[in-house]
């Protein structure tokens, strides 16, 4: 039995390295990610990562382990997902200023057939940023690949001044959700291995 991340995300990688799983196959979706516009925030990140560890599952052993996962931010009712370009980033930077959105985090584990996916939300209070913080934070390149146009655990926490809810929702995979899913799929994770 293979353990199949369905991204290519970095920081996925290490979060399932840091339950303790260490040999398994990163092999990102490569299908186009459609978002069904009547989808309630935690419906679309759950058809996402279905659909991202279905495409993967497809190509492997029925034994194997896939687990896929999708983020959204979600805004006085728009999704925010990776910004186009800088522009981009810099309105959802802006919007976001001095205001509290949500996370959202879909996961999903598959294994002969039987298919797990579940949703995890999480609010996120910003502090005021100014044009300045905005645009120096956008000269790193950071955003740019990010659901919101931040990241949380990176050089962004210094905009994050509340967080309710799963801090790794925010990063990308819901860890506690996610270990307790695996465990139903019979993965030895974390202090299973001491």
């Amino acid at each position: 039995m293979n353990i199949i991340l369905a991204s290519g995300s970095p920081r996925r990688r290490e979060l399932l390295e840091m339950l303790g799983l260490e040999n398994f196959i990163i092999q990102p979706a490569r299908g186009e990610e459609n978002a069904e516009p009547s989808l309630s925030p935690d419906e679309l990140v759950c058809s996402l990562s279905r659909a991202k560890a279905l495409e993967v599952a497809a190509l492997h052993g029925s034994g194997d382990i896939v687990i896929a996962a999708d983020t959204i931010v979600w805004h006085e009712g728009r999704v925010f997902g990776k910004p186009k370009n800088a522009e981009d980033a810099k309105n959802m930077l802006v919007s976001l200023s001095g205001r509290t959105h949500e996370v959202y985090t879909g996961v999903t584990v598959i294994q002969n057939g039987v298919i797990d996916t579940q949703a995890e939300c999480t609010r996120v209070h910003f502090r005021e940023l100014s044009d300045a913080e905005i645009d120096a934070y956008i000269k790193t390149g950071e955003p740019m690949d990010k659901a919101g146009a931040y990241g949380a655990q990176d050089m962004a926490a210094l905009f994050v001044e509340k967080i309710e809810g799963e801090f790794y929702t925010v990063v990308g995979l819901p860890m506690c959700r996610l270990g307790q899913m695996l465990q139903r799929f019979g993965v030895s994770i974390g202090y299973d291995h001491a």
